[in-house]
């Protein structure tokens, strides 16, 4: 008779499926993400922190306890000061400026040159976005290329030539003069616009198209919805850019209906009679003008959010 075999039989080994996720980090790898994140968010807030704190710190006395966390002698004078309300006697008391602006009046005008500059310019770099990406013209890439030399071309060399020809145009110490030269030109805003527009799918424009539809609705009716996420956030970018700039409207509004509110802030940097600056009410200022931004941001967060999520989708 013949032995039998010996063999071992064949160890099956076993596979994990392919739809199977990688196990998850332990509980210490999530207690140091965690705070990983929140020391990130500390250290990002916390100079927002520190100018509120100065805002509504007295001046004279700030300097006594410079590494307090709160407010030292607390007291809304500096608030009082930049909008006007405190008497001379009360600002020198808490030594800070005695001079006056017209925060409102700095604060509307900064609002409506940057809403003039922001819908202008979002709008007409997004035609030109469209005319780049989705409509097909002989020599559409090279004037494209040419156009994004301007990318390199500093503002400051711009600089004189903007102010000469408003000058000229007569149009010195007017909203529009301040706003006119970022109006109908950023050169950023369309080649950012462009990479989005070319991820719209040209199906729809050529059904639009054999149903009779112009080019002027096609955008309006079908490119712009698409894209209103990222439209809505380079619009934001633009407006806080806008917001913040100083040297601009300096040189073009010297007159009390023209003062954008960073101008503004200047001058009441410079009104104090001590020598040293008012910092507490200069950072009641600052912290009164982020509010716009700040309602800005918390209104349009979630499209900012989509935006972001949706330029990684391939």
């Amino acid at each position: 008779a013949r032995p039998a075999s010996t063999d071992a039989a064949p160890v099956r080994r076993r596979r994990r499926p392919q739809g199977d996720a990688p196990k998850s980090a332990g509980p210490l790898g999530r207690v140091i993400g965690w705070v990983a994140i929140w020391f990130t968010i500390l250290i990002t807030l916390f100079p927002f922190y520190w100018m509120a704190r100065t805002a509504f710190s007295n001046n004279r006395a700030m300097f006594s306890d410079p590494l307090s966390l709160l407010p030292v002698n607390p007291t809304l004078g500096p608030i009082q000061r930049v909008l006007g309300l405190a008497t001379t006697a009360d600002a020198l008391a808490e030594g800070g400026s005695v001079g006056e602006i017209n925060f409102a009046q700095y604060l509307i005008n900064s609002v409506i040159v940057c809403t003039l500059i922001t819908v202008f310019q979002v709008l007409l770099s997004a035609m030109a976005a469209y005319a780049f990406s989705l409509l097909q013209w002989r020599g559409r890439d090279v004037v494209f290329s040419i156009f994004l030399v301007a990318l390199l071309v500093p503002g400051m060399f711009t600089l004189l030539p903007n102010f000469l020809l408003v000058r000229e145009m007569g149009l010195l110490n007017t909203y529009l003069g301040i706003a006119l030269p970022a109006m109908f030109f950023s050169p950023f805003v369309v080649f950012f616009l462009r990479q989005f527009f070319l991820g719209v799918n040209r199906s729809f424009i050529e059904a639009a198209l054999i149903d009779g539809a112009g080019h002027l609705r096609i955008f309006t009716k079908i490119v712009m919805p698409i894209v209103m996420p990222q439209i809505i956030t380079i619009g934001i970018l633009q407006f806080i850019f806008y917001w913040n700039d100083y040297l601009w409207p300096l040189l073009v509004g010297q007159t009390e209906e023209s003062t954008l509110l960073t101008v503004g802030l200047g001058i009441f940097r410079s009104q104090t009679p001590q020598g040293s600056p008012d910092w507490a009410g200069l950072m009641a200022g600052s912290l009164i003008a982020a509010i716009p931004i700040f309602i800005l941001v918390v209104i349009f967060g979630r499209r900012i959010v989509g935006s972001i999520q949706s330029s990684g989708v391939k």
